[in-house]
């Protein structure tokens, strides 16, 4: 790589990170969509991404998976934790002391919308298509497989905190304490940036995040996880259908989690 294109790279990172840090202390609340605030649950306001594309740690091909995930808010009951006690058992993350420090993956929020009206809705990792958590990664230790899922590789991880900076939506954490029993299907430890991987051992194994399979076992139905690549899933039918969108589309982001019912 020249000097030249060295230096402009980090001036676009530096930049972009910049602008984070300046909008968490020029506004008060995070605006999620077009007349959308964040009223409970959240922190600083959102980031914007500098347009670098997340890296590929895996080849697609025409039939690979494109998952995401559709939250009905008109379901979401704010009284209602299956979504997060699920991913707690599921993950081995413990009660968060310090939410803003302890891994929380998954969270409740409230937001309000268009004439005053409030929504609770679950808040995690969004698995952006073009995630700026990626992008500002200096070891490359954040990436996207081809299947649009978003995850951390803990041995590149050095703990330097841009990815957490650089989430519009706060949803990755940094373990601040020792955990003394790790769940064997996300080892982890203090010093590497973490959130939520929509289980992707599940995945993996061609089964439902455990969020969404709590979700349905309780009766609800908020959460509806399938293949965006596939038309006649019942995810794309239901986009269709019925709509849903994802949070802050104005950044360009592509994110693959859908949100019914905010407008």
């Amino acid at each position: 790589m020249s000097e030249d294109a060295s230096a402009t790279r980090t001036l676009s990172r530096r930049r972009f990170l910049g602008r984070c840090l300046g909008a968490g202390t020029a506004a008060a609340g995070l605006l999620l969509a077009p007349g959308v605030w964040l009223l409970h649950g959240g922190g600083a306001a959102a980031a914007a991404a500098d347009g670098e594309p997340g890296p590929d740690r895996t080849r697609s091909s025409p039939r690979s998976p494109r998952w995401g995930l559709l939250i009905d808010t008109q379901r979401c009951s704010a009284e209602c934790s299956a979504c997060i006690d699920a991913c707690q058992e599921e993950n081995g993350w413990p009660e968060p002391e310090h939410p803003q420090q302890d891994p929380q993956w998954i969270r409740k929020v409230t937001v309000r919308g268009p004439g005053d009206s409030e929504r609770s809705l679950p808040m995690l990792c969004q698995h952006c298509q073009n995630p700026p958590c990626a992008s500002v990664c200096p070891t490359r230790a954040t990436f996207r497989r081809a299947d649009g899922i978003v995850l951390v590789d803990k041995h590149r991880c050095i703990g330097c905190r841009y990815c957490m900076i650089a989430c519009p939506f706060q949803v990755r954490f940094m373990p601040q304490r020792p955990v003394a029993e790790a769940s064997p299907n996300h080892p982890r430890g203090k010093g590497a940036a973490e959130g939520c991987t929509l289980c992707v051992h599940r995945v993996d194994r061609g089964q439902q995040p455990a969020c969404v399979e709590r979700c349905a076992a309780d009766g609800h139905g908020a959460l509806l996880f399938g293949d965006l690549n596939d038309p006649g899933s019942a995810l794309s039918e239901a986009l269709r259908d019925y709509g849903g969108a994802p949070l802050r589309s104005d950044l360009g982001l592509a994110a693959r989690v859908h949100y019914r019912g905010l407008s």
